[in-house]
């Protein structure tokens, strides 16, 4: 549930970008629907409300919300104030590359890297393995951030916007099942270790 609420405030920056030219009236006061600017607007309230909304249901700030809703509010109020699309499409690419360079350096920094640090208090895996997910997170980062800058500078901004969308769904979907196959053996030999109870007692 909360992996798919993340997801609300791309949809309604892609829900709002349809909307380009459309106008609304509400008592009395019209607004005409502005393309990327107004879907960039959208993206700034609802990652705002997003966080809001989290801190209230958990009483605490989820670091990574945090940093996404700095990087939605500085690369999304430059585009509103300069009225240029060129920084919010490069606010994907900005975020996931600092996010690829903070988990390769915690590789080199204590004894645990980040991934270990995040979930080694949920499940028990071999160090071999937590190198290994975190160098799979990093890759991810950075295609992501990549893929992002090919599409916005190659392609319409039509194209980059619904891009935006799917590939969102497409690239946590391919990194789940990816985490997944990776930790799940380990799982099991951890359960296949445990010792049995006496059914006798």
């Amino acid at each position: 549930m909360k992996q798919i609420a993340e997801f609300i405030p791309i949809i309604l920056f892609f829900i709002v970008y349809q909307l380009d030219g459309e106008s609304i009236a509400v008592a009395g006061w019209h607004y005409r629907f502005d393309g990327i600017f107004s879907a960039t607007a959208a993206l700034m309230v609802a990652t705002l409300l997003q966080v809001a909304i989290t801190y209230a249901v958990t009483r605490s700030f989820e670091k990574r919300l945090l940093w996404l809703l700095i990087a939605v509010l500085v690369f999304g109020g430059a585009t509103l104030v300069f009225r240029n699309q060129a920084f919010i499409q490069w606010k994907p690419t900005v975020f996931n590359w600092v996010l690829a360079l903070v988990f390769g350096a915690s590789q080199f920094i204590g004894d645990k890297n980040l991934m270990e640090r995040t979930l080694g208090t949920q499940i028990r895996l071999p160090k071999k393995v937590w190198t290994q997910l975190n160098a799979l997170w990093i890759g991810n980062f950075l295609l992501v951030g990549g893929l992002n800058l090919f599409v916005a500078y190659r392609y319409s901004e039509q194209a980059w916007v619904n891009y935006k969308l799917y590939s969102s769904f497409g690239f946590i979907l391919t990194l789940t099942v990816l985490t997944a196959l990776l930790i799940s053996p380990h799982l099991k030999e951890e359960n296949s270790n445990e010792p049995e109870q006496d059914e006798s007692l």
